[in-house]
């Protein structure tokens, strides 16, 4: 058998991502074991696993975890073992991907949220763990206010890879829920999720709620795009879509859009409910009430940032 020593791999990759470089292995775990051992089944379950071996050793001792420490952990670091030259080439195609600063769930085809694995690649936002909040809060409503509805009308503006609509759908699959989204692109890749976990949704194409004109939700909910145009932060995300994060000028723009259209779209007594910038709570809570939404409340990030804000018409 040929093949290339992992330990070459490792200690080749060299330049500016070392061989001992600080890594995520919340992700990076993923991304080894996706590429440099797809044809090997058992070497994936294992690097993989390691992933979550090192990851938990590392958070517990406070330490950094190493691409080194991961293939230790897998069993994978010893003189027989070996890569094949394809999966060698593999492996360094995705680490310069990588270094591109191309985002760990494209090189992988996938992200974990609220417990579901979404398929996603560069027609989509990659969901993020913050949004995790704004489902919940949704949830919550759900099981609690809305619960004496028997299929209430739930809609998700901007769905992206759905991951809103399902992570809502597979806790309360009693509600009819709407995906909509002007990218018929990435509308194309929320149904192929949907199709993959077993949820049924409706997806409806256009820019928020011109997709779903004429109807009347008991629940909407929205991830939009909210970073200003000039945001230097907009640089660091650049191999993802540029629609999905921001919408113009001041970052407001679709927040303000969606708040101003709410009141014909919502039932009485229905719910708003949009994720926003951490700087933006206070301009989001003076739009709804302008609006006439009350009972207006907000909810804190995993790093206790205002994220959230919501109101009942």
């Amino acid at each position: 058998m040929t093949g290339t020593p992992i330990e070459a791999v490792i200690f080749d990759w060299g330049g500016t991502l070392t061989p001992w470089h600080t890594v995520d292995f919340a992700e990076e775990a993923r991304v080894l074991a996706a590429a440099a051992v797809d044809a090997d089944e058992d070497a994936h379950q294992r690097l993989a696993a390691a992933g979550d071996v090192v990851w938990g050793r590392s958070r517990d001792h406070h330490t950094s975890a190493t691409v080194a420490d991961l293939f230790v952990e897998a069993g994978l670091t010893h003189d027989e073992s070996l890569l094949e030259p394809a999966a060698s080439a593999a492996f360094e195609a995705l680490a310069s991907r990588r270094l591109t600063g191309e985002p760990l769930a494209y090189l992988v085809g996938t992200r974990e949220f609220h417990g579901l694995s979404l398929q996603v690649d560069a027609r989509v936002l990659v969901p993020r763990p913050d949004t995790e909040v704004l489902v919940d809060w949704g949830i919550e409503l759900l099981r609690g206010e809305l619960a004496g509805i028997a299929a209430p009308e739930v809609v998700d503006l901007g769905t992206g890879s759905g991951a809103i609509a399902l992570a809502v759908s597979r806790a309360q699959p009693r509600c009819r829920m709407t995906a909509t989204d002007v990218s018929a692109a990435a509308l194309a890749v929320a149904r192929v999720n949907a199709e993959r976990l077993g949820l049924s949704i409706e997806t409806a194409c256009g820019s928020w709620w011109s997709a779903v004109q004429g109807r009347r939700f008991a629940l909407a909910l929205s991830n939009p795009p909210y970073i200003a145009a000039r945001d230097d932060h907009l640089e660091a995300l650049r191999a993802e879509p540029l629609s999905a994060l921001t919408p113009g000028t001041t970052g407001l723009e679709a927040l303000l859009e969606i708040i101003a259209n709410a009141p014909a779209q919502l039932l009485s007594d229905g719910w708003l409910l949009l994720e926003h910038g951490f700087d933006q709570a206070d301009a989001v809570r003076a739009a709804l009430q302008v609006q006439g939404f009350k009972r207006i409340g907000m909810r804190r990030d995993l790093a206790g940032l205002p994220r959230c804000t919501g109101g009942q018409l």
